[in-house]
């Protein structure tokens, strides 16, 4: 598989091996091992009545749920084919790998289902409606990556347990690292381009100032070839972290799991 990468940030199009979610069964690999696999879990029950929500991810519980995309579809501002559109979403990342959305909630509309899904656009932190029948199956991860750009760390938490550290590089203050809550939706290895490091983990957050870039600034947590830089503001957006670093944090975080950046 062939993607481009420009120095900051993953872009859609140097040669890459790729793990991408290819179902709610977990993950497709080509010559690396991929993540661990974010469990399965059974479609909830169905709604009781119109208009009810039934929440798919609850950070209280430390339960967070995705799934791909399996049908082009639009995303609108409310559960209805009539409601205006928010966004236009495709089975496939600018990675060429398969798109993923993180699940907020689901509602039962006149005997159809849809799922509230927060989506790879700008504004970051947009939300939308898709019907349900365009996604694939449930998952489930526990898991959670915050990144505290005061700080310059980056955390791992497992169902609020702390199991990884690390200090990072963030975006310089001209191109900053985006805050809010996304997604890890593919990795990313075989880079021929050493500034990225051993690994890269693609996300959900869009650059709002590198709009221009090919595939439209997606930010990465990925490894780096100049460890010296770190800690600092260093980057085009994305968060690096030392080699060491990237592949231990590869043991211990799946697709599927929601970052938050503060």
């Amino acid at each position: 598989m062939n993607v481009r990468l420009r120095r900051g940030c993953l872009t859609a199009a140097a040669a890459l091996v790729v793990a991408v979610p290819v179902s709610a069964g977990g993950l497709a690999t080509a010559s690396l091992a991929a993540a661990p696999a974010a469990a399965q879990e059974a479609t909830p029950p169905a709604a009781t009545g119109a208009q009810d929500d039934f929440a798919l991810s609850r950070p209280a519980d430390d339960l967070w749920r995705w799934a791909i995309v399996e049908r082009a579809t639009a995303a609108r501002a409310e559960p209805a084919d009539g409601a205006p559109v928010v966004a236009r979403i495709g089975t496939r990342t600018p990675e060429k790998t398969l798109e993923a959305l993180p699940l907020l909630a689901r509602r039962e509309v006149e005997g159809r289902l849809w799922v509230k899904v927060r989506l790879p656009v700008l504004p970051n932190n947009t939300t939308g409606w898709v019907r349900r029948e365009t996604l694939g199956g449930y998952e489930v991860v526990r898991t959670h990556l915050i990144v505290d750009r005061r700080k310059l760390t980056a955390r791992l938490e497992r169902r609020g347990r702390t199991v990884f550290s690390a200090r990072v590089g963030i975006g310089k203050r001209k191109w900053p690292t985006p805050k809010g809550e996304f997604m890890v939706r593919n990795r990313l290895a075989g880079f021929e381009d050493p500034v990225y490091g051993a690994l890269a983990f693609g996300t959900t957050a869009r650059s709002a100032t590198l709009t221009d870039w090919p595939g439209g600034g997606f930010i990465g947590v990925h490894g780096t070839a100049q460890p010296e830089l770190l800690p600092g503001r260093v980057s085009h957006g994305c968060v690096r972290m030392r080699n060491a670093d990237i592949l231990r944090l590869d043991r211990k975080m799946p697709i599927g799991t929601p970052v938050t950046v503060r």
